[in-house]
């Protein structure tokens, strides 16, 4: 099981004097990355194991969105929220 991670992005090497194209192209790269950040972070799955999922001990350490195993449930699926 693996979450996607969004990565910086290179930034453009800054000109010696004031350039318009470039703002506009680092605001361009910065507001992208940002919006990524900022969204529901898209999940991929390879092999799910439910072995490997956390459980509800881990609870005070996970995100919000988080699945994990709740084992005094028998080990019931949950989201934390």
């Amino acid at each position: 099981m693996g979450m996607q991670k969004f990565r910086a992005p290179a930034l453009p090497v800054p000109p010696y004097e004031y350039d318009q194209m470039y703002l506009t192209q680092l605001i361009r790269i910065l507001s992208n990355y940002f919006s990524q950040l900022d969204s529901p972070t898209p999940v991929v799955f390879d092999a799910i194991s439910l072995k490997n999922l956390p459980t509800e001990a881990d609870l005070a350490n996970l995100r919000e969105g988080t699945v994990y195993r709740d084992t005094t449930a028998d080990n019931v699926l949950k989201v934390k929220v």
